[in-house]
């Protein structure tokens, strides 16, 4: 069999019957998408859930705020937006929207074109949120000591839409929902703070974990603050195709949608395996190594404690040069040094959760990178290059005997297994 992995905008090939192994292969079951995704888009937005239509919640002299994702996330925008704008009765001069690049770095002009396409852009306006920036937040309260700075364009809108998509996340348990205001269009002092080390490192702080999650449940409690009047979630098979829309009130339509996408996200597996294949899903979420974690954690959920783990990223984007993720990771000689640094700073930094979680998994698994960065790079983070993917994995898998038991994850992180019998 002839494993066709996603990289980038492309993918790298893997040929099983060259690996003398005992493969099994687990990937999300690819739901259909839906027939006509424009007529279920409207007929959504005008039977939601938990809210009235939207054509009666906007006013025509409204001033609306869209909020939507960063070009980090494969939001289908070309498509979205267009709709949305056809189903408000206000001009779109009325309309602006704003990326929620959280601490990410800002969208250039040539990634907004691509995201949104020219009609959208040349008629509505598209803001870079910028969490960093003082003067572009305000603070509305405070949750668990915390301030809840939020971008003051969302605040002083007459209506906010928030609009998204619905996938398994590694300390979240699900994207979607609140997670696109916090840390979406948050201040940076609200980001280090919802992200700070005790949350992450709590055990139910991790994938498809939502009632008993600490980050989920301190993101909630934030934007009830502030909470959007509309959510727009969608939820994605692996072609990047629409399976399911859900609009509405903005906590009752991502709970539809999570329950519908965990027939197909997730499923239970029989065992642990001392080698496991994933990817970071492709572009964009491929883009760096920051974001590759999650394809990394991903595979932890069914590789053995000491196992090795193969992931294959691009990085066309680096560790990346802006935050301070490739700082952090670059500290000493191992990756308890890393996090011994993190748990020892005087006050949070940038990224450190990122940091965090791959160095926790470096301590636990043997990690080999298959990706466009230098060699010099990928050790710096501890982690191991790897530059012929299919010759890497059969040195690997004959150091564990004849016909060793290796798992598969084409999607990477669009794929959640669990191990039957572990919670």
């Amino acid at each position: 069999m002839i494993l066709h992995i996603p990289y980038g905008r492309g993918t790298v090939t893997v040929n099983t019957g060259a690996v003398a192994a005992d493969w099994q292969i687990f990937w999300h079951t690819g739901e259909n998408p839906l027939a006509d995704s424009r007529q279920a888009f409207l007929a959504m937005c005008r039977n939601p859930i938990g809210e009235k239509p939207l054509r009666e919640l906007v006013r025509p002299e409204d001033h609306v705020i869209i909020v939507t994702s960063d070009g980090t996330r494969p939001v289908p925008n070309r498509r979205l937006i267009p709709w949305l704008l056809e189903e408000l009765p206000c001009q779109p001069e009325h309309v602006s929207i704003l990326l929620g690049n959280g601490s990410h770095r800002p969208n250039t002009r040539a990634e907004i074109a691509e995201m949104f396409g020219a009609e959208v852009t040349r008629s509505v306006a598209i803001h870079n949120h910028s969490a960093s920036d003082p003067a572009v937040c305000e603070e509305v309260g405070r949750v668990a000591g915390g301030p809840v700075l939020i971008n003051r364009r969302y605040l002083e809108a007459d209506f906010r839409i928030l609009v998204g998509f619905i996938e398994p996340h590694f300390f979240a348990g699900y994207s979607g929902g609140a997670k696109g205001i916090v840390p979406g269009i948050a201040g940076m002092e609200t980001i280090l703070h919802v992200h700070r080390y005790e949350l992450i490192g709590h055990p139910a702080s991790t994938w498809r974990s939502m009632a008993q999650n600490p980050v989920q449940q301190e993101i909630r409690r934030m934007v009830a603050l502030c909470p959007p009047e509309f959510l727009i979630n969608v939820t994605l098979n692996p072609a990047r195709q629409i399976t399911g829309i859900f609009a509405g009130h903005y906590l009752l339509a991502q709970e539809e949608g999570i329950r519908r996408l965990e027939k197909n996200a997730s499923a239970a597996v029989h065992r642990r395996f001392p080698v496991v294949l994933t990817s970071n899903s492709g572009y964009p979420l491929d883009q760096n190594l920051y974001q590759t974690v999650k394809g990394i954690s991903a595979a932890a959920q069914i590789a053995e404690p000491g196992g090795t783990i193969f992931i294959v990223s691009e990085c066309a984007d680096g560790i990346p040069d802006h935050g301070k993720f490739a700082e952090l990771m670059a500290i000493g000689n191992s990756p308890e040094e890393v996090l011994a640094a993190i748990r020892a700073l005087e006050s949070p930094a940038v990224d450190q959760w990122e940091a965090q979680l791959l160095a926790r998994l470096e301590m636990a698994y043997r990690i080999k990178l298959y990706s466009s960065l230098p060699e010099e790079q990928v050790r710096r983070c501890k982690l191991e290059p790897v530059a012929n993917l299919e010759e890497e994995l059969r040195r690997t898998l004959q150091a564990y005997g004849p016909h060793p038991p290796v798992a598969a994850l084409p999607d990477g992180p669009q794929f959640i297994p669990r191990v039957h019998a572990e919670p």
